[in-house]
């Protein structure tokens, strides 16, 4: 079927693919035609505004766009994610692949490489510039890439050695450079810890990072909430900041992975434990009360299951266990707790809605979510002003978790099998396999 007679009606609405087949942003340099292959390709809709969606121009995208395609080996592999427990170490030679969503810019991860995009102001792209970049670009201050995560005005890198990376706006001491202006480039941050860095995490102005023994270092803002555990009176600078890194030395046992909410942070252990601390005007630690706590504590409600991954949202969080089911707390003022209320919640429950799910991965927004499936789909709900769930003709507030549609604009590709997504401000992306 051609691509301009192709339709897919979605709530009743009649909707066209915007172009056709995505241009092939990376393939091995040696690449056979003939020789196995996965084809993936990147999927952006929302706001784009300030060229967030990487299509090229300021737009605003009601449903899922391809934006590029990438041609990878069968046995490539996503690269570690904020907030999940490490997957077991990939064979020597395997391929990674990753995304990430600021608050108004967008990353992909190839092989080491990085390429960026969206809102230029305080450098948070790394090019040198304030400049904003519409379009996937290349950027060659980095190289080696493990994990990317980026923040509000700020980004973060952690390479496969061990190295942290932060560039962008460094008010409140994002950065971690001992200083609180802006970086254009990416800057090696020199943290008192001893052996490599394994995970790395980011917010809008605090970040998190985790040694290969377990040990959680933080900075950037605190403001006496206490989002970076590391004491009831704040740091010296700004906004009660700390421009280095510190030890978490209230956290009693190690961890493996960790995400930071909007005011405060999770972190998660190799076993599946859940400890968090910070902000709990609206619920957020999910420990019963309202209580803000800078004291790492474990929520002691999900002791009982293995928790594989966290999410975090500007008040609202979620966590996925090893058997598929999906837990939600905090704010649900937009709906984004998905219990079909805007109710807060004021300890984890579970998401009936996708129950009848095994669900993979996760994913949350400043006030939406997202949920994948083992078997491709994609599920969104929260807050839909923008069009950032991907599905015309909702209501600004989803209360449920709804399917996301994809259009198939190359009928020689097989169905669309969503493997990740991530969610900014008001745009989301997704990696979707195609074999």
């Amino acid at each position: 079927m051609a691509v301009a007679l192709l339709r897919s009606r979605i709530h009743g609405r009649i909707l066209r693919p915007y172009s056709t087949q995505p241009s092939l942003l990376w393939s091995p340099a040696a690449d056979d035609p003939h020789s196995p292959a996965s084809t993936l390709q990147i999927f952006s809709w929302g706001h784009g505004g300030s060229g967030q969606l990487g299509g090229g121009k300021e737009e605003l995208r009601h449903y899922p766009t391809s934006l590029a395609a990438l041609r990878l080996p069968p046995d490539f592999r996503l690269s570690p994610v904020p907030g999940r427990v490490p997957f077991p170490p990939p064979p020597t030679g395997s391929m990674e692949v990753g995304i990430s969503c600021g608050l108004f810019h967008s990353a992909l991860l190839v092989n080491g490489m990085l390429w960026i995009w969206g809102k230029g102001d305080g450098g948070r792209l790394g090019f040198g510039d304030e400049v904003s970049g519409f379009v996937p670009k290349l950027n060659p201050n980095l190289s080696d890439v493990k994990s990317v995560a980026l923040g509000g005005i700020h980004s973060t890198a952690l390479t496969a050695s061990g190295d942290v990376f932060t560039w962008g706006y460094g008010g409140f001491g994002a950065l971690g450079h001992s200083v609180y202006h802006r970086e254009l480039l990416p800057r090696l941050v020199h943290g008192s810890w001893s052996g490599k860095i394994s995970h790395l995490a980011t917010s809008g102005a605090h970040t998190a990072a985790i040694t290969e023994s377990g040990e959680l270092y933080t900075w950037g803002r605190d403001e006496g909430e206490g989002r970076l555990g590391l004491g009831s009176g704040g740091g010296p600078g700004e906004g009660g900041s700390f421009s280095i890194p510190s030890k978490v030395n209230a956290l009693p046992v190690p961890v493996a992975a960790a995400k930071c909410g909007g005011f405060f942070t999770m972190a998660l252990t190799s076993d599946g434990q859940v400890w968090n601390w910070g902000a709990n005007s609206n619920y957020e630690l999910g420990r019963g009360d309202n209580k803000s706590d800078w004291r790492p504590q474990l929520i002691r409600s999900l002791q009982d299951a293995r928790i594989i991954q966290v999410a975090c949202g500007g008040y609202h969080s979620l966590a996925l266990t090893d058997k598929g089911e999906v837990f939600s707390w905090g704010h649900g003022g937009q709906g984004q707790l998905g219990h079909g209320s805007r109710q807060n919640e004021k300890v984890p429950l579970v998401i009936e809605a996708l129950a009848h799910k095994r669900i993979t991965y996760i994913a949350c927004g400043g006030s939406s979510s997202a949920a994948v499936a083992d078997d491709g789909k994609l599920f969104m709900w929260g807050n839909s002003r923008d069009c950032q769930l991907g599905v015309p003709g909702l209501p600004d507030s989803q209360l449920l978790p709804v399917e996301v549609q994809f259009l198939t604009e190359d009928e020689e590709l097989g169905p669309h099998n969503v493997i990740s997504v991530a969610l900014g401000a008001s745009h989301t992306m997704c990696l979707v396999s195609r074999q």
